[in-house]
């Protein structure tokens, strides 16, 4: 969108200093085919951040969304941070991260916003109905990989909160001048948030004095609603991500050959596994559960205020019983407790067939989602230490290693900061109803780093609904949540820009 195209919408809009939210929602309708063409054209980019096979269309990602940003006017820099280093030894170039501003007015508020534009691994033959990277629209959702998870939020920020509300205020007395933004707008968008945010976190170390020095918010997008009632997000799990390897035999053996006369790595790997957690759910590792900050009274009257139908989730999920009957419990678990998930085993045997093989080699990989007041090195020794005794009482000849790969931190706000109490002024305007406050079970890692490192205050304000399928097959975002999506940026930051200096 040029200058000249951004002067014909001003002139549709009523001249005043008033927030012109009816014009802007109606000017968002009006073109949802232009905002959807450009989700087709960044979902067709695999940026899969995972495959090193696919590192040159990350690259091109980021130039592409440095691009978006200088077309709206944005000064943008592309950030080295680096290189990321490979199981072989052998190093390789992180994506860029992409960062950007609008608006240096010291008298107004600053807000930062976080979003990635990296995606998870799809393949047609993996169970998608269509090409996951040709966005697909059937019956008003757009199918394709990315289209939640992260790309259709990070546009949503960009070319709206660029464009759009740019140019809301104007001087009454020169009613064609432009004025400055009600806040400055800061960008930083990275490529490798699905395996862990390589780099990032030296980034904002680095930068804490210089780009985030003026920050005063942090707004992320980059998780969904629960329901069909639109949600803000206060909290999520942190995440301990262990690798179990059990060695043995020099080399793979023959089943009938040797099976009955060697003691077997499978054997023993599928025995410590068995005592990390109960068949109900129980935590076996001493020390977790008793770490867990208790429910107080508030928390759970709060989740018994959420809207969430549990037959609805077991439906979506495909089971015929859940953990829990009731909904308070089953919320509890999903987002303020620590659970224990196993994962895969490599060096077993997956493909089809019928294959005869003692592994000689077996690595189990498996996460606790950690939550306050869980540490994650208090919970890497745990889980070591209660392994290695584990496997000694087995009185193995093979040996055990254990690893911890991933130890991010969970992340909770106040939900009585004015951020979100902006939040639900927002949802207001655009939904004319309340959110739902939520927590998240999953982990986005950099929100508890920049909790740590800036100060500064974060809301997280998901997008995406709560049946998009993320990560998973066939994923998508409804042109609903898009595009109020987008009036949701809109009427959020003009809400930003009323909380009071001394709130900050």
């Amino acid at each position: 969108m040029n200058l000249q195209t951004v002067h014909s919408i001003l002139l549709a809009i009523s001249y005043s200093q008033a927030f012109q939210y009816t014009e802007l929602a109606q000017y968002v309708d009006d073109h949802q085919e232009e905002y959807v063409e450009a989700l087709r054209d960044w979902v067709a980019v695999e940026s899969d951040s995972s495959n090193i096979f696919k590192r040159p269309e990350l690259h091109r990602m980021m130039e592409m969304v440095a691009q978006k940003l200088r077309e709206m006017g944005g000064t943008v820099e592309l950030v080295d941070i680096g290189e990321q280093e490979l199981p072989d030894g052998q190093t390789l170039a992180l994506p860029k991260v992409v960062t950007a501003q609008f608006g240096s007015d010291p008298s107004k508020h600053t807000v930062c916003v976080y979003g990635h534009v990296d995606v998870q691994p799809a393949k047609l033959e993996d169970g998608w109905a269509t090409n996951p990277y040709n966005l697909t629209d059937i019956k008003g959702n757009l199918y394709g990989r990315g289209a939640s998870d992260n790309k259709a939020p990070v546009l949503i920020a960009i070319i709206r909160t660029s464009t759009a509300f740019m140019w809301l205020y104007f001087y009454i007395s020169l009613p064609q001048t432009i004025t400055d933004l009600p806040v400055n707008v800061k960008f930083l968008i990275e490529g490798m948030e699905e395996t862990g945010s390589n780099g990032l976190d030296a980034f904002i170390l680095a930068q804490n004095d210089t780009f985030f020095s003026d920050v005063d918010y942090i707004i992320i997008s980059d998780c969904g609603w629960l329901s069909r009632r639109p949600a803000l997000t206060y909290g999520t799990r942190g995440n301990c991500y262990f690798f179990a390897e059990v060695e043995g035999p020099k080399q793979d053996l023959h089943s009938g050959v040797y099976g009955g006369t060697v003691i077997e790595p499978m054997t023993d790997l599928i025995g410590i596994l068995d005592t990390l957690i109960s068949p109900s759910g129980k935590i076996l590792i001493p020390g977790i559960r008793e770490a867990v900050a208790p429910l107080s009274d508030e928390e759970w009257k709060m989740y018994q205020d959420v809207e969430f139908n549990l037959d609805h989730y077991k439906n979506e999920t495909g089971v015929n019983q859940l953990m829990y009957n009731n909904k308070v419990d089953l919320l509890a678990h999903m987002w303020r407790y620590p659970t224990v998930s196993i994962h895969g085993i490599e060096g077993a045997f997956s493909d089809s067939g019928t294959k005869t093989v003692i592994p000689a080699k077996v690595t189990a990989k498996f996460s606790i989602r950690q939550v306050p007041d869980m540490d994650p090195a208090v919970v890497k020794k745990q889980v070591t230490d209660y392994l290695y005794s584990v496997f000694a009482k087995r009185k193995s000849p093979n040996s055990l290693k254990v690893t911890m790969v991933i130890g991010a931190k969970p992340w909770l706000a106040d939900t009585q900061h004015p951020l979100y109490e902006a939040g639900k002024a927002a949802v207001q305007r655009v939904f004319n109803m309340d959110p739902d406050m939520i927590r998240e079970g999953g982990t986005i890692p950099i929100a508890r780093t920049f909790q740590d490192v800036t100060g500064k205050s974060i809301i997280m304000m998901p997008i995406g609904g709560f049946d998009d399928g993320m990560h998973s097959q066939n994923e998508k975002i409804s042109r609903y949540n898009y595009i109020e999506g987008t009036k949701l940026f809109i009427a959020y930051l003009n809400e930003v820009a009323q909380i009071k200096s001394t709130s900050v």
